[in-house]
């Protein structure tokens, strides 16, 4: 058994591809929270539930249609997004000048009505999804054997948080995205649609949960609870990053993952609360989080 200074290197490194791919999710879950927070000023609640409707609807769609995997990637978000347009268009666009806390309790509650409806129809023991067989195998390296599918995870996830930063930051779709949020007026008297770019703005936010769930459905059993479980926590990751900082959802997602693979190898005890431990620590030096702007 390879060690280094009495440590076990392959228990080591296998933590670390853990919390890689817990990271990965966290990622791509806090993105899409910190797009329609940080863009459009909601608190949107039902994040994952979007994400264990993904994994459902990945499960259905393989099920009963036959839509495979690589499929489902792509008509799975698809179908989650359109669900957040219709829920941006009829629940929350009509109370859009009231609080924030009346969206917040409003997608808690479509939330739990979601979660109750899966959990009555398939129950809460869980539903199995299969790997894709072109990703059934593995690497064996050094120090750990890299299954095919963990590493397709992180580096896909890699690549969509990337892109979707680079769209937003860096192209005019996304300069329009952020006038038209940010000066709505001004951005009408130009001719621009700006509730078709708030309502699309939401939808693509909850997409990324929909593919995060799609990509979780073979590592993790599906469940109705597959959401709420990850919520809290992604919620917690948004704040140490920025509310709102599309770059510090990314990088604060994947690192807080690394952390608490590291966490769970040090110090199992402390592993379900390092991140919260993290998050009061960085809110004490710094409220805005790690990247995000003083108000």
């Amino acid at each position: 058994m390879a060690t280094f200074l009495g440590i076990n290197l392959f228990g080591l490194f296998g933590q670390l591809l853990v919390g890689l791919i817990n990271g990965s999710f966290y990622a791509l879950l806090s993105l899409g929270l910190a797009i329609i927070f940080g863009l459009l000023k909601i608190i949107n609640f039902a994040q994952g539930a979007m994400y264990m409707l993904g994994a459902f609807a990945a499960w259905l769609a393989l099920n009963y249609l036959g839509i495979n995997y690589w499929a489902a990637l792509v008509v799975v978000p698809l179908v989650v997004g359109l669900v957040g347009v219709l829920m941006e268009r009829f629940l929350i666009r009509p109370i859009a000048n009231e609080d924030h806390l009346y969206s917040l309790l409003l997608t808690f509650g479509f939330a739990l009505m979601l979660q109750g409806l899966f959990t009555h129809m398939y129950g809460s023991s869980g539903l199995s999804y299969s790997i894709p067989e072109a990703l059934s195998g593995g690497t064996k390296l050094p120090f750990m054997y890299l299954p095919d599918y963990r590493a397709w995870i992180i580096c896909a996830s890699v690549v969509v948080c990337g892109l979707t930063w680079w769209m937003i930051e860096k192209t005019k779709l996304g300069a329009y995205l952020r006038a038209g949020t940010e000066n709505p007026q001004l951005m009408q008297a130009f001719g621009i649609n700006v509730p078709l770019i708030v309502t699309l703005t939401f939808g693509f936010g909850v997409a990324l949960a929909g593919l995060a769930g799609v990509m979780a459905a073979p590592i993790y059993s599906v469940t109705p609870d597959m959401g709420s479980n990850l919520l809290i926590v992604v919620f917690a990751i948004v704040v140490i990053g920025g509310m709102g900082s599309i770059g510090g959802a990314i990088l604060t997602g994947l690192g807080m993952g690394v952390i608490e693979g590291l966490t769970k190898y040090f110090y199992p005890e402390a592993s379900n609360t390092v991140i919260f431990l993290v998050m009061v620590i960085v809110l004490l030096l710094k409220p805005a989080g790690l990247f995000g702007k003083e108000a």
